[in-house]
């Protein structure tokens, strides 16, 4: 490693351990987090906890459209993504920042990157105040735990029932709060899960249609603490960097998307159509770390902030919003994400590589039974003539894919050709695949898992570990940002 190169993973290193050294003020009284080591004596350095043996995060399925990996053999769950994948995510509002405009003047580093400036801003009045997330939405039953009581919420057509201690009474709406010695509320849908459900704020529970929906009312920077260990893994200290980049990468998503489902009666749902947010469930002193050592920090472009998409693994070059059909924006260009040995940066994923194999009647079903969710006119067909790539994006994702039939040919485009191949939930990992016919079978070859856009969160692990700061890495996804700091 070259002198630069020491100095910066010094300065990394360093960051880190102050980071650490407050990460658990106000953090880690009234819920179950791993502790943190006590301070070393004097003289000495205290170590970072790293390579904890926790629970891996939940991977939702794929029938919500979602597209983010499933752990195989990794030693750390793949990153999840956020529903903003598909065409389907709510519009985010245009909510503008104080104007900046992108600093173009710093020093190339080493990495070939011209790494943002942080400009600190006041606090805008639109923005400082709590999110609202749609947590538990149409539920048929929830629980909250208070003390040593249990109380139980049916609905009865727009009105909650709630049962406690033997007791039973009707409201329109009820508000739950944190116990006074505890930083947390237990609230599930179902018992079981209640043992383990940990989430800051409080909840507004209403009825609808005898439906319990919940909403958490809670913190910016505590709902981004619930949403880092599920967006990109619970990954060690080497990887700290690549915590911080998804932190702001986060907290960008939230704020860009403020009152976007306000016919709903929140700001964003808490799975896949959004962000995944479970609270403080999966959340350590290192995830915790990466979110306070970036606090209020947003990225912004032209004064706005911007529309912060991520993925999980690029396949060695990141893709622009024309596979959904969208207009081109500056910062969501498509970059190629390779190392100096032209290896992707992202290729420690599982999905670096993957195959697929499908018979002719096995498509002819599933082109007819996906057809309306790929957004094609597919034709009642009996017979499979061909299936090929006619135009490719910039990264090779395929754009348009031509299936010739008995009954005439029909296209897909961009992203959608993966719900095209939906079998079982699960649609393919990505659109960045070729196809060819070899005896009964069609073979899909293919790199990547996502849509491509934005940030590929593999490659911010393998860039976080090759000793490259988050503003680097930032940079490098969403080129000609500005980074802002928003302080009171």
């Amino acid at each position: 490693m070259d002198s630069m190169g020491l100095f910066r993973t010094s300065l990394i290193s360093a960051s880190l351990l102050f980071a650490l050294s407050f990460a658990q003020d106000g953090m880690d009284d009234g819920f179950d987090l791993p502790e943190l080591p006590p301070p070393a004596s004097a003289g000495q350095v205290p170590a970072p906890t790293v390579n904890q043996p926790e629970e891996q995060p939940t991977v939702p399925t794929q029938e919500d459209h979602y597209a983010g990996p499933q752990s195989e053999s990794m030693d750390e769950a793949e990153p999840v993504q956020p529903g903003a994948e598909q065409a389907e995510a709510a519009e985010p509002v245009q909510t503008p920042t104080t104007a900046a405009e992108p600093v173009s003047e710093n020093v190339p580093d080493k990495f070939g990157d011209t790494p943002p400036k942080i400009q600190v801003k006041k606090f805008p009045d639109n923005l400082d105040r709590p999110v609202r997330v749609g947590v538990f939405i149409d539920e048929k039953n929830l629980f909250v735990k208070q003390g040593n009581t249990t109380i139980a919420i049916t609905a009865i057509g727009n009105q909650l029932e709630i049962a406690s201690n033997g007791t039973k009474e009707t409201v329109a709406q009820r508000e739950f709060y944190t116990d006074d010695n505890k930083k947390c509320l237990n609230i599930a849908p179902t018992e079981k899960q209640l043992k383990t459900s940990c989430y800051p704020g409080y909840f507004i529970v209403k009825a609808t249609k005898s439906k319990v929906t919940a909403i958490n009312i809670v913190d910016v920077e505590d709902y981004i603490r619930g949403v880092v260990p599920y967006e990109i893994g619970k990954l060690d200290s080497s990887r700290f960097e690549a915590l911080k980049a998804q932190a702001v990468a986060a907290r960008t998503y939230v704020y860009k998307h403020f009152n976007s489902r306000d016919a709903l009666g929140f700001d964003v749902f808490a799975d896949t159509k959004d962000q995944v947010y479970m609270g403080y469930k999966s959340a350590t002193p290192l995830t915790n770390a990466a979110v306070k050592a970036t606090a209020g920090e947003t990225m912004t472009y032209r004064g706005e902030f911007i529309i912060a998409y991520y993925h999980s693994t690029c396949g060695g070059k990141t893709e622009t919003m024309v596979t959904w059909d969208k207009k081109n924006l500056p910062y969501l260009k498509s970059v190629p994400d390779v190392r100096p040995d032209g290896q992707p940066w992202c290729n420690e994923s599982s999905y670096s590589k993957w195959e697929r194999k499908f018979t002719d009647k096995e498509l002819v079903t599933l082109f007819q039974k996906n057809g309306k969710e790929a957004k094609a006119k597919v034709p009642k067909f009996k017979k499979l003539k061909d299936i090929s790539i006619r135009k490719k994006l910039p990264s090779g994702r395929i754009y348009t894919l031509q299936i010739s039939t008995d009954k005439g040919p029909f296209n897909v485009t961009g992203d959608k050709v993966r719900w095209l191949f939906k079998q079982k939930g699960t649609i393919l990992p990505s659109s960045l695949f070729t196809i060819s016919h070899r005896g009964h079978y069609w073979i899909l070859e293919g790199k990547g898992y996502g849509h491509g856009v934005g940030m590929c969160q593999m490659g911010v692990r393998a860039r976080a570990q090759a000793g490259q700061s988050y503003l680097d890495i930032l940079n490098h996804y969403y080129p000609g940002i500005t980074l802002e700091r928003f302080e009171h």
